[in-house]
């Protein structure tokens, strides 16, 4: 039946979240692995694990591109794990290598979010780098509209796409498994 999705539905192949800080990522991620029976992978926190500190703190002391560098080989790591469901930091589609790999191990679910949701989500900007320099909510939010409008056409190579805005976190998990169903 169809509608009892678990992880043998998807044998041999990962589930990857992507989108912008705030979509819901991680709770949604650790909610389907566990529907799935499946284990959780948040790459951001691969890396710092591997990097003994914060993301905010890698950011800080490393750069950007250092960053992003540490999440190439954390996107490779998780997918070269048992198959899990993987979530990757906002940005990590935007390499092209850990794109090719993310799709090529299994769908790509791109929770989107309404910039408004996402300002309200993201809470302490301080840990967030990308926000960290705006000082108001209108910066912050005028900053992820920046982003978003910059990120759409990395997201759209997702496999399929759930808007989470307004959802309540087993809804979105709902969703998800319903399009890994249909994909079957």
């Amino acid at each position: 039946m169809a509608a009892a999705l678990d992880g043998r539905m998807i044998d041999g192949r990962h589930v990857t979240l992507a989108g912008f800080m705030g979509a819901g990522k991680t709770a949604v991620g650790r909610r389907l692995a566990l529907a799935l029976g499946r284990p959780f992978v948040d790459t951001d926190a691969l890396i710092e694990a591997e990097a003994g500190m914060s993301v905010a703190a890698i950011f800080a002391r490393e750069g950007e591109a250092a960053f992003r560098a540490r999440e190439r080989k954390a996107v490779a790591v998780a997918c070269a794990m048992p198959p899990a469901v993987i979530a990757v930091g906002g940005g990590a589609l935007g390499d092209a290598e850990s794109r090719r790999r993310l799709l090529e191990a299994g769908p790509v679910i791109y929770l989107r979010a309404t910039a408004e949701a996402l300002l309200e989500r993201v809470g302490d900007a301080a840990t967030r780098p990308l926000l960290a320099s705006a000082s108001t909510a209108a910066e912050r939010l005028a900053r992820i509209r920046t982003l978003l409008a910059e990120r759409e056409p990395i997201y759209a190579c997702a496999t399929h796409v759930v808007d989470t805005t307004g959802l309540p976190l087993d809804a979105v998990v709902t969703r998800i498994r319903a399009l890994l169903v249909e994909e079957r």
